[in-house]
């Protein structure tokens, strides 16, 4: 079993417990007392609405983790905060993207719960990803 994390006063992550095979690219539970913060899922959209990237997913996966991070920093959030992430994706082969999006923002000392679900298609062709977040700002 791996030992519980924490980051300071945040979150408190468990990677792997007892019986549960270890993951290396999430957390499997994470725990926080505080406000509760959710972010809708976040598209690949510049602040006038036009789309980064068309058909590269490294390109959407850092607007949209620097989208998560403007919608987290409007709540009072950081990205430390974030106990869980859930991907919508058109293809699978689009996460390694989306994990060196994410490592410019979360440590992987302090991966969160994640889900990633592919997806047939999201609101409109063009858009390869979604992310959207749960955090737990301490009280």
């Amino acid at each position: 079993m791996s030992e519980p994390t924490r980051a300071g006063r945040g979150p408190i992550r468990i990677p792997a417990p007892a019986g549960v095979f270890p993951a290396a690219q999430y957390t499997h539970v994470v725990t926080a007392t505080g406000r509760l913060v959710a972010v809708s899922g976040q598209l690949p959209l510049d602040k006038d609405g036009e789309l980064v990237g068309p058909g590269d997913p490294a390109a959407q996966a850092r607007q949209v983790f620097a989208n998560l991070r403007r919608c987290l920093a409007a709540a009072g959030a950081r990205f430390e905060d974030v106990v869980k992430l859930t991907y919508f994706v058109t293809d699978m082969a689009h996460m390694p993207a989306i994990r060196a999006a994410r490592a410019a923002h979360i440590p992987d000392d302090r991966l969160p719960a994640s889900s990633a679900v592919r997806v047939a298609g999201l609101v409109a062709p063009e858009f390869l990803l979604e992310v959207e977040a749960l955090a737990v700002v301490a009280a």
